[in-house]
């Protein structure tokens, strides 16, 4: 797959393909869901304190925890279809504010996890026993970070780098899906409809991980990474035939992914149509690369002219899919068929010509041990292993060596938003923004005043 140089610069600033530890309890095998107890903590510095205290801790639980549709836990239990959502630790839904004993200029994230868990501790709150997220919400006017959220990849632990006196769902909801195990979600430029000559450029706007916001909700590859998706709705291709898609994230029953072998990757197929306070501005087939089964850290395929989707303005379908083949295993997709929250999908393997007429339909079979769900090595607690990735640096692979320690050193960490731009600031990178997405690393979001 050839890559530009900026190319290179976004996929390793941007696709954090992070997945080395355990993820935080997704969903249960039996359907049950999963309540994630959480913890939101606003913590101040000997020389450094919000603003406006009072006001802090009066939207943070909100922000979490409220029962409108641009919160944490709302936004959670409407994305995975009530599998999964966040619950207050404790009653009053937030705790502090703590002073630590430390400066904040340095920016130092591993510190300020150390030092609140032990103030926490104080207070016999036990990370793993009364809590098992830890979000950390602290004033930004000195800390000199160049990030408004971080968040371990996977594991329990988000930083939120505050600039006023509320963050919204697009930084938090980013950063807790970073401890799903979800990267920056990148995008594939193939205009010549060939998978093999490929350039990445830019984040998907199909998913929150990828500039979408929180109305995109997440991408099929990233439902299947943390286990919203069971084995009859996301079906792994294994034969050529005719496949009927229903919206990712519309309700009912059926399959809303095709899972197909490519190469050493996976190519992930998904249709998306308006449902519920999801997917308002997308339509259409997608298609995602899949890079050796990493599903955390797949990438948008787009077969349009280069930045033909940046504007605001562009249709909810201009970059969905009509037709895409990767010569090189010998896989073709084409879409027979699209709209009105259905998809009627064609897929030929091993190099066989897709039919032409209208063959019924595959009653496919999914793969038994193909449950939606990854299952990293690791200590079982959800923490962090692996090396670091900042603005600009280059991110591990799978399976890379555990450093992550319980006193908050959590090593792989994924940064949102700040000031230094690491590739030019796109238009559509602003307007997302402003819209409410998360800045990513190649679309950062400078910091206020």
């Amino acid at each position: 797959m050839k890559t530009s140089a900026l190319g290179r610069i976004a996929l390793a600033a941007g696709v954090a393909a992070l997945t080395t530890g355990v993820l935080p309890a997704t969903a249960h095998a039996d359907g049950s869901k999963v309540e994630r107890k959480t913890l939101p903590v606003m913590v101040e510095f000997s020389d450094a304190s919000f603003l406006d205290a009072d006001a802090v801790k009066a939207s943070t639980p909100d922000t979490y925890f409220g029962t409108k549709k641009d919160s944490l836990a709302s936004f959670f239990t409407e994305v995975s279809r009530g599998q999964y959502t966040t619950v207050p630790a404790v009653e009053e839904g937030v705790v502090g504010p703590i002073t630590l004993p430390m400066t904040a200029a340095g920016c130092d994230h591993n510190q300020i996890n150390k030092l609140t868990q032990e103030a926490l501790s104080a207070k016999g709150l036990v990370r793993g026993e009364d809590y098992e997220s830890l979000s950390v919400v602290f004033p930004a006017q000195k800390t000199g970070c160049d990030w408004a959220g971080l968040g371990s990849v996977p594991g329990p632990y988000t930083w939120i780098n505050l600039y006023g006196t509320a963050s919204g769902l697009g930084v938090v909801g980013h950063e807790f899906g970073h401890n799903l195990g979800l990267g920056h979600q990148g995008r594939s430029m193939c205009t010549d409809g060939d998978l093999v000559d490929c350039t990445t450029d830019g984040t998907s706007a199909k998913s929150l991980m990828g500039g979408g916001g929180p109305a995109a909700g997440f991408s099929a590859p990233e439902m299947i990474r943390a286990g919203w998706l069971s084995g009859s709705e996301a079906v792994k291709v294994d034969a050529s035939g005719t496949y009927t898609l229903r919206s990712l994230h519309g309700e009912g029953s059926g399959t809303r992914a095709l899972d197909i072998p490519m190469g050493e990757d996976r190519l992930v197929v998904e249709y998306r149509h308006a449902a519920g306070t999801l997917d308002a501005g997308i339509e259409g087939v997608h298609a995602y690369r899949v890079p050796k089964d990493a599903y955390g850290s797949s990438s948008l395929i787009d077969m349009t002219e280069a930045n033909k989707t940046a504007g605001n303005d562009a249709p909810a379908d201009a970059d969905a899919i009509t037709a895409v083949t990767d010569t090189a295993s010998k896989v073709s997709v084409a879409v027979v068929s699209s709209g009105d929250g259905k998809a009627v999908v064609k897929v030929a393997l091993d190099g066989e010509k897709l039919s032409a007429g209208s063959d019924p339909e595959k009653s496919a079979t999914p793969d038994p041990e193909h449950t939606g769900t990854d299952t990293d090595a690791g200590d079982g607690d959800g923490e962090a292993d692996g090396t670091e990735t900042r603005s600009g640096g280059s991110a591990p692979a799978e399976g890379g060596a555990s450093t992550a320690s319980g006193n908050g050193s959590s090593a792989d960490l994924a940064a949102t938003g700040g000031s230094a731009a690491t590739v030019p600031l796109a238009a559509a990178g602003a307007a997302l923004v402003a819209a409410g997405g998360a800045a990513l690393v190649v679309m950062r979001r400078r910091k206020r005043a």
